[in-house]
């Protein structure tokens, strides 16, 4: 058995997180199905029944994780030699955006996606403030550094950053040159190829 199983599906957050399994070099095996017919057990691992759920099989127990920015920095916790962990310097700006993108960002992404615009002089109610806000403010922090952390890449450039890769790919995030830049240096890593592939045969094979 590998020491991970990894349950995803086509086309979804999941391709998120086979990214950091192979920036980690994890041994993995994956579990893929479809919405139509996720085996009812699979609730017993995510009672949201949505994927990613990562499953740990360690010192004789089974350790459960789900939601990808939470598996992607446990992955780099498992995987401390791989250096995607911060240093001590990183960890401020690494966990800052780590957790801005899996709140304001995210959810005013979604909030835009679905039409719903925050009402005049109620930005303070809604935990992202506006869309503009959060756009703008990820700009400056990518307007001065290259990667999440600062200067180098770590695990938090691959949750971060694939917000950016289907923000731009898709229309939800809009043509900035620092959000151009940045995903084309985190693209050019092997691991981001390598997983791509992975769920690109995926999906055509879905599709098929």
């Amino acid at each position: 058995m590998a020491e991970f199983t990894f349950y995803t599906v086509a086309m979804s957050r999941g391709q998120i997180s086979r990214w950091a399994l192979h920036e980690a070099g994890a041994d993995y095996e994956h579990v893929v199905f479809d919405w139509a017919t996720r085996p009812a057990t699979f609730k017993d691992i995510n009672p949201m029944n949505k994927v990613p759920a990562l499953v740990h099989h360690h010192g004789g127990h089974d350790h459960v994780v789900t939601e990808c920015a939470a598996i992607n920095h446990y992955l780099a916790e498992t995987h401390p030699e791989k250096g995607l962990l911060p240093d001590t310097h990183e960890r401020a700006a690494y966990f800052r955006w780590l957790f801005f993108a899996a709140g304001p960002l995210e959810q005013a992404i979604i909030a835009k996606s679905l039409g719903w615009e925050v009402p005049e002089g109620k930005s303070g109610q809604a935990g992202f403030g506006s869309y503009d806000l959060t756009i703008d403010a990820l700009d400056g922090w990518l307007s001065r550094n290259d990667f999440i952390a600062g200067k180098r890449f770590t695990m938090a450039d691959t949750y971060v950053g694939s917000q950016f890769v289907w923000g731009l790919r898709f229309g939800s995030i809009p043509e900035r040159p620092a959000f151009r830049a940045y995903v084309e240096r985190i693209t050019q890593r092997p691991a981001y190829a390598a997983a791509n592939a992975i769920d690109a045969a995926i999906i055509k094979g879905a599709a098929a």
